[in-house]
C-alpha cells in the first residue's frame, strides 16, 4: 500500500528532467497513470500487465465517476469517498475489471447513504446476464431510437512564401451515437453504405465509404459483422456510442482561410483574414470561430469585419472571430490593427497556427449514410428511427511560414 508514496516524487523528477512518460517504474512496481483536471488516476502493477487494458479501465473510471458526480475533481472525491469505495469494489476485483457500465451500477449503488444498504442486497440480474449492458423490463409509451452520425475533420494546411496553401494531412474521425428509448429486449440491425458490404453482395452502385479502425460498443455481435458486415446488436438503454471509425482520405478544407500579416515601421501590425465556405450552398456552418494568433506584446486592438464580430483575448494572444451562421460558397473578411510597443520579441516567438471551429448540420464529408435501421422485438411493436448527420471541426489548423 505504501508504493503509491513513490509516485509523486518520481513524477516530479521526470518532469524536471523533461522525460515525462505514461508508464514509470520504481523497483519492481510499475505506475500507469492519467491526469484528469486536478487529479491523477494511478494503476500499479508488479507484473507485465496489458497496458491497453489498464488505460481503458482508467478512462472508464473517469467516465463512471463523471456520470455519478457530474464534475470529477479533488473535491468531488472527498465529498463522496463512501460511494467511490463502493464503486471501486464493483468496478474491479483482484485486479480484473468487472461491471463498468455506469447505468447498471446506478441501479444498485446510489448516492444517498441510507439507500445504499438496502440496494446492496438486491443486485440486478443484469450483472450476471449475457446482456450486461441492458436491464430487463424496460417500458416506454412511445418507442423511438435517435441516431447521430457525427464526423470530425482533421486538416493541416501549410502556407509557403508564395502564399500557396497546400493540405499536408487530412482525415475524418466519425462516430455513430444512439439515444434508445425502446421497450423490452429489442434486436437492432443497422445498415450503412459500407463499400466492403456492397462488394460482398455485388451491389457496388452509388456512393460507398471505406471505414478503417472501426471500434464497436460491446453490444455489437462482432462475429456477425466479420462474416457478413451486418451491425446487429441489443442496444443499451438511453445514450451510448455504438461505433467509431476513421476514413483516411484527402479532405478539401470546408472553410478555407487566407491571412496576410503586415508590419509597419516597427510600430503596428495589420492582419487581414479571408474565410471562404467550400461546401454546398444549401448547407450552413454554425458557430464558426476563427482563432488568429497575434504577437504577445500587441496592444490597442481595432477590428473591422464584413460579418460576425472579432475580439482580442490577450491572455491567449489571440483574435477570435465569431460568425454565427456561415452559408456555403460565401466569403467574409476580417481586418485587425494592433500597436506594437516593441518588436524585438517577435523574432524569438514561434508562429502558432490559425485554428478554426465549426459545425455543419445535415451533412457528412465522407458521404456515409444510414441505409436502414430494423427494430425487432418479440411483442412486435412499431418503433421510429430518427437519423441526424453533423460535420464538425476536429484538429483544424492552418500554418504559415511567412
Amino acid at each position: 500500500m505504501a508504493e503509491i508514496d513513490h509516485f509523486m516524487p518520481l513524477l516530479m523528477q521526470h518532469e524536471e528532467e523533461g522525460l515525462i512518460c505514461p508508464v514509470m517504474s520504481h523497483g519492481s512496481v510499475h505506475f500507469m497513470w492519467i491526469k484528469h483536471s486536478n487529479l491523477y488516476l494511478v494503476a500499479t502493477t508488479n507484473k507485465n500487465s496489458n497496458a491497453s487494458l489498464v488505460y481503458s479501465f482508467l478512462y472508464k473510471l473517469v467516465e463512471v465517476f463523471t456520470e455519478y458526480f457530474k464534475e470529477l475533481e479533488e473535491e468531488s472525491i472527498q465529498d463522496n469517498f463512501v460511494v467511490v469505495y463502493e464503486l471501486l469494489d464493483e468496478l474491479m476485483d483482484f485486479g480484473f475489471p468487472q461491471t463498468t457500465d455506469s447505468k447498471i451500477l446506478q441501479e444498485y449503488i446510489t448516492q444517498e447513504g441510507a439507500k445504499l444498504e438496502v440496494a446492496k442486497t438486491k443486485v440486478p440480474t443484469t450483472v450476471t446476464n449475457a446482456v450486461s449492458w441492458r436491464s430487463e423490463g424496460i417500458k416506454y409509451k412511445k418507442n423511438e431510437v435517435f441516431i447521430d452520425v457525427i464526423e470530425s475533420i482533421n486538416v493541416l494546411v501549410r502556407w509557403n512564401v508564395n502564399a500557396n496553401g497546400s493540405v499536408m494531412s487530412s482525415d475524418i474521425v466519425g462516430s455513430i451515437k444512439l439515444k434508445t428509448m425502446l421497450s423490452g429486449m429489442p434486436e437492432l440491425r443497422l445498415g450503412l453504405n459500407d463499400r466492403v458490404l456492397f462488394a460482398l453482395t455485388g451491389r457496388d452502385k452509388g456512393k460507398t465509404v471505406v471505414m478503417e479502425d472501426v471500434k464497436f460498443h460491446q453490444c455489437v455481435r462482432l462475429s456477425r459483422f466479420e462474416s457478413d458486415r451486418t451491425i446487429s446488436f441489443i442496444p443499451p438503454d438511453g445514450e451510448s456510442e455504438l461505433m467509431s471509425y476513421r476514413i483516411n482520405t484527402h479532405v478539401k478544407p470546408l472553410i478555407w482561410i487566407e491571412s496576410v500579416i503586415e508590419k509597419f515601421s516597427h510600430s503596428r501590425v495589420e492582419i487581414m483574414v479571408k474565410a471562404k465556405g467550400q461546401f454546398k450552398k444549401q448547407s450552413v456552418a454554425n458557430n464558426v470561430e476563427v482563432r488568429v494568433p497575434v504577437p504577445s506584446d500587441a496592444d490597442s486592438p481595432k477590428f473591422k469585419t464584413s460579418t460576425g464580430n472579432a475580439k482580442y483575448v490577450p491572455e491567449k494572444n489571440l483574435v477570435v472571430w465569431t460568425i454565427k451562421s456561415f452559408p456555403g460558397g460565401k466569403e467574409f473578411l476580417m481586418r485587425a490593427h494592433f500597436g506594437l510597443p516593441s518588436v524585438e520579441n517577435d523574432e524569438m516567438e514561434g508562429k502558432p497556427p490559425i485554428t478554426v471551429k465549426f459545425e455543419i448540420p445535415y451533412f457528412t464529408v465522407s458521404g456515409i449514410q444510414v441505409r436502414y435501421m430494423k427494430i425487432i422485438e418479440k411483442s412486435g411493436y412499431q418503433a421510429l428511427p430518427w437519423v441526424r448527420y453533423i460535420t464538425q471541426s476536429g484538429d483544424y489548423q492552418l500554418r504559415t511560414n511567412v
